[in-house]
């Protein structure tokens, strides 16, 4: 196996910041959401709004754990970087190795999260299926 170099971990910078970024959108249009399904749900008290209120609140939590992974990723990637600069190989590849698990954690609860968000919307389809 080849040594890890300082090069290495500070390719996965700009990826995981674009991914950070793409998450802290994605919570930030929850946020508007929420703000908008509790005004509805003042006004009336619909069983769909119930769905929808469980179901972004479910998302919710689930953008901070992908938040969470991926800045831990982005942690342990410094850390490798501060590891391989002080010389400690070992300890450096091991660090990177976590730090690329918990990349792959984050995007998978991604995936997960995005089969929430397809159920959204299939509760606004049932709503608009309703009226008609």
């Amino acid at each position: 196996m080849q040594e890890l170099t300082l090069t290495t971990p500070a390719l996965l910078f700009s990826a995981i910041s674009l991914i950070m970024l793409a998450y802290t959108n994605r919570f930030l249009a929850y946020a508007a959401v929420v703000r908008n399904l509790h005004d509805k749900y003042s006004k009336n008290k619909k069983t769909v709004l119930i769905k929808q209120i469980k179901n972004i609140k479910q998302r919710l939590y689930l953008t901070r754990t992908m938040q969470i992974f991926g800045i831990s990723s982005l942690l342990l990637c410094v850390l490798t970087m501060f590891l391989i600069y002080i010389k400690q190989h070992t300890i450096a590849t091991w660090t990177f190795g976590l730090a690329l698990l918990l990349l792959i954690i984050s995007l998978s609860l991604l995936i997960v999260e995005i089969q929430i968000s397809v159920k959204a919307l299939e509760h606004h389809i049932s709503d608009i299926e309703g009226n008609e």
